[in-house]
């Protein structure tokens, strides 16, 4: 079976989607995230290539005057519908967009360049019969490494018309399984994908450990001095 049509035995679904969340405003950063360099691509493309090897379709979710860069054949973009709502207002516009064809799609944002692919399986495994799989450490979850039934569209139509805009709204209306970071160091041992780069220290060191150098005109940009 290819990698892009995992199934769950238990849960009975394939292919799952993917969707890949980038319109905050990168204000912590000072640069919009998913243009970043990082290695030979930029940050949204090596994020969109690594989830690609486990799931399909893909879908970016943009802000709605978002400039994105190339993106493969067949990935496909959608566009919130409210700018600065946050992870719901980005899982509407993309489990809307792939409703038509899946029953899942994993979530993440697009400043995960350390993503690896094996979590990604495995919290699909996880869903088994429940609408929504996600990532906790202690009584803080993970929405965007998530996986999410198409079936909860529904309730985040309501919580977003509530203006109740935390993610963990929607964990507390739906059956959710909440899977301990602990089992997912099985397959991601520094829990490099929920390692998300929010300030330029964050996003120089993911490039040392993925083993690049940082460009010297973003440097400039960010304020950050070179060394």
């Amino acid at each position: 079976m290819p990698e892009s049509q995992i199934q769950n035995p238990k849960s009975k679904i394939a292919p799952i989607a993917g969707l890949v969340l980038c319109g905050g405003k990168s204000s912590r950063m000072g640069l919009p995230k998913a243009t970043l360099p990082f290695g030979p691509e930029l940050m949204l493309q090596r994020v969109v290539r690594l989830l690609s090897q486990v799931v399909s379709p893909i879908v970016v979710v943009a802000a709605p005057r978002q400039e994105l860069p190339p993106l493969p054949a067949g990935v496909m973009v959608a566009k919130d519908e409210r700018e600065g709502r946050g992870p719901l207002e980005g899982l509407l516009a993309g489990l809307t967009a792939v409703a038509p064809l899946v029953e899942a799609a994993y979530a993440t944002s697009c400043d995960v360049p350390l993503l690896v692919p094996g979590f990604v399986e495995l919290m699909i495994e996880r869903l088994g019969d429940a609408e929504i799989a996600v990532p906790v450490e202690g009584e803080f979850a993970h929405p965007l490494a998530a996986v999410y039934r198409t079936s909860v569209l529904p309730q985040i139509q309501e919580l977003l018309a509530a203006d109740r805009l935390r993610p963990a709204f929607l964990f507390d209306r739906v059956n959710t399984c909440r899977v301990p970071v602990e089992e997912l160091k099985t397959v991601d041992p520094q829990l490099s994908t929920l390692q998300n780069l929010n300030r330029p220290e964050d996003y120089l060191a993911a490039l040392a450990a993925a083993g690049f150098q940082p460009d010297p005109a973003t440097l400039a940009a960010l304020g950050t001095p070179r060394t």
